[in-house]
């Protein structure tokens, strides 16, 4: 049996419906997984990694299950997946990005899932969020989440809005 483990997804979006994508992924999460846990607010960003494009909207989902990490980066796959998601461009347009950021305290550098992530660390758009969902939030390898977002520039984090509870 798969022990129990908790993770943080950070999930975000900047095509369509954004809000609504976001929103699919939290339901999605309520159906695979029996504890979805807690979720953040929304914030509207700008995008990361050079491309233009729209604005983001990102959250943060504590979640808890009895799945691997190869599970829990299967399921963030599925939800995309059913959001339409397609690849094509590296930091491109999305409807729905769902990023594990850590799973437990597990530690990988298998290039199909690194943990934690491996940019987690500099970007406000997932500090901001889990730290409004886990004050005391710790990132592996880089420290306490307050601490990290103490030394970032957080002007172009800006609070959006909420997702609906799951049913």
């Amino acid at each position: 049996m798969t022990p129990r483990r908790g993770a943080v997804m950070s999930i975000g979006s900047n095509l369509g419906d954004r809000l609504g994508y976001l929103q699919s992924a939290v339901d999605g999460l309520q159906h695979y997984v029996a504890s979805p846990g807690a979720v953040s607010p929304v914030y509207e960003t700008a995008p990361w990694g050079g491309v233009e494009q729209p604005a983001y909207l990102n959250a943060v989902v504590l979640v808890t299950g009895q799945r691997s990490p190869g599970q829990w980066l299967e399921l963030a796959h599925t939800l995309e997946q059913a959001a339409g998601r397609t690849r094509q461009k590296r930091w491109g347009t999305r409807t729905l990005d769902v990023d594990l950021i850590v799973v437990d305290d597990v530690r990988s550098d298998d290039p199909a899932l690194t943990l934690p992530h491996p940019h987690a660390h500099e970007r406000a758009f997932v500090l901001i969020p889990w730290m409004d969902v886990d004050s005391d939030a710790w990132l592996p390898g880089h420290g306490r989440i307050s601490e990290l977002l103490s030394t970032m520039d957080t002007r172009d984090v800006v609070r959006y809005g909420e997702l609906a509870p799951s049913p």
